[in-house]
C-alpha cells in the first residue's frame, strides 16, 4: 500500500483542490462563488418519472410474489448475489478504481469490474465516473449534480428526474476525463453499454433461475430483474442522501457528508462518507479499521492475489491533524450521547442517527472558463 504522494502530477490530481489551493497557472477565468441557489427550480422529465415508476411497480409486484412463497429459494439467494455483484461493481469498480484511481486494477480485474459495473444499470462507467467526479468537486452546491442541499428526496432519486442545473451543466466541462478516454476497456463498455447491459444485467439473471431453478419466468423477470435492481439503485442512492445528512462529521465538520452506520451496512461500507469526502482517494473509503467495509476486503483480497496493487491510503499523523484541526468533536468523545440525537433508539445503526453540531453552509470558490 501507498501513501499518495504530494505533489502528484495527474489529469485527476486538481480537481478536489479549492481555488487557492491551485497554481497560478491554472487561476483563470471569472472567480464566482459557488453555493445554492433555492429559488431555482428544476424542470420535471415526465418520461423519466413514468419509467422509474414502473420499475417501483414491478419491485413491488416481486417483493410480493416473495412473500407469497411462490419463489424458490434459490432464486431469492441468486437475486441477492447478483444484487451484491451490482453493488461491487459500482462501489468496489466504478467508485474507488474508475472514478477515484485509490487502487491499480490489472487488465484482468478492470475487465470483471467492467462487468460488474454493468449489471448495475448505473450508466457506463464512464458516465457514473463524470457525475461523480463533479460530485466531489463542487459537493453540495448547484454544480453538484445530486446537491444534498435541495432536499433528501432530491439527492436520492429526484436528481436522475429532473433537468441539471445551468451552472452543474456548465461546470460539467471542468471535469478532466482524459484518462478514462484513453483507457480503451472503459471506452468500449461506454460505446457498447446498451448491449452489455441487455445481457449482464437483465437477460443473464433471469435465465439462469429459468434455465436452473425451474423457476417460472414471471417469478424470475420481476424477482430477478426489477426486485434486484431497484433494491441496488437505492443502496447508492442512499449514499447521495442519508449520506449527507444523518450522522456525525469526526473528520471535517465544515463538509456535508457524514459518517453512517446504516448506509455503511447496506452499501457494503459506503458510509464512511465524511472520511471519504475528506480523503477521496483511499481505497479503504473509511478510516483503517472500520466495520462494515467488505469493499475494502475485496480490494484487498484482490491485491492478495496480483489483481490489484498501488493501493492509496493515508498516513496516521496527517489523519490526526485534521481529526484535531477540523473534527465536529465525535471521534472519541466521551459521553457521546450528549453529542447525537436521533429519532428512536440513539444507536449507531439507527438511520436519523446524527450529530448536533450544525451542517455546514457549503460555500465554493469556482473559476469560470472563459
Amino acid at each position: 500500500m501507498a501513501d499518495l504522494p504530494s505533489g502528484i502530477s495527474d489529469p485527476y490530481a486538481l480537481q478536489d483542490k479549492t481555488e487557492d489551493e491551485k497554481p497560478e497557472e491554472n487561476k483563470e477565468g471569472e472567480l464566482k462563488i459557488l453555493g445554492t441557489d433555492h429559488s431555482y427550480t428544476h424542470r420535471i422529465i415526465w418520461p423519466i418519472v413514468f419509467v422509474y415508476i414502473a420499475l417501483h411497480i414491478g419491485a413491488i409486484t416481486g417483493l410480493l410474489l416473495c412473500l407469497s412463497g411462490s419463489v424458490k429459494m434459490a432464486t431469492m439467494v441468486w437475486a441477492l448475489f447478483y444484487s451484491y455483484v451490482a453493488t461491487e461493481g459500482a462501489h468496489m469498480g466504478a467508485h474507488r478504481c474508475f472514478s477515484h484511481r485509490a487502487f491499480k486494477a490489472k487488465p484482468l480485474l478492470k475487465v470483471i469490474l467492467l462487468m460488474m459495473q454493468a449489471t448495475s444499470g448505473q450508466h457506463s462507467t464512464y458516465i457514473w465516473c463524470r457525475d461523480h467526479r463533479q460530485h466531489h468537486r463542487y459537493s453540495d452546491t448547484d454544480g453538484d449534480p445530486h446537491n444534498s442541499k435541495r432536499g433528501q428526496f432530491y439527492c436520492h432519486i429526484g436528481w436522475l428526474m429532473t433537468s441539471r442545473h445551468p451552472l452543474c451543466k456548465e461546470l460539467r466541462k471542468t471535469i478532466d476525463m482524459s484518462d478514462l478516454q484513453q483507457d480503451k476497456l472503459v471506452m468500449f463498455q461506454y460505446r457498447h453499454f446498451r448491449t452489455i447491459y441487455f445481457l449482464l444485467g437483465f437477460l443473464l439473471p433471469v435465465w439462469v433461475p429459468v434455465h436452473f431453478f425451474n423457476e417460472s419466468l414471471v417469478n424470475a423477470v420481476f424477482v430477478c430483474y426489477f426486485l434486484r435492481f431497484v433494491y441496488s439503485l437505492h443502496v447508492t442512492w442512499f449514499i447521495n442522501s442519508l449520506a449527507h445528512k444523518y450522522g456525525t462529521r469526526p473528520y471535517d465538520k465544515t463538509i456535508q457528508p457524514v459518517e453512517t452506520w446504516f448506509v455503511s451496512l447496506v452499501s457494503l461500507g459506503e458510509g464512511w462518507h465524511n472520511y471519504h469526502h475528506a480523503y477521496p482517494w483511499d481505497y479503504k473509503a473509511a478510516e483503517i479499521g472500520m466495520p462494515l467495509n467488505s469493499t475494502a476486503s475485496l480490494i484487498r483480497l484482490c491485491a492478495s492475489l496480483g489483481l490489484a496493487y498501488d493501493l492509496k491510503t493515508v498516513d496516521k499523523e496527517t489523519l490526526n491533524k485534521r481529526i484535531k484541526s477540523k473534527g465536529d468533536g465525535t471521534y472519541k468523545a466521551e459521553d457521546l450521547d450528549d453529542m447525537v440525537t436521533a429519532i428512536g433508539p440513539l444507536h449507531p445503526l439507527n438511520p436519523s442517527y446524527t450529530g448536533k453540531h450544525p451542517e455546514p453552509d457549503v460555500k465554493l470558490k469556482v473559476r469560470m472558463r472563459p
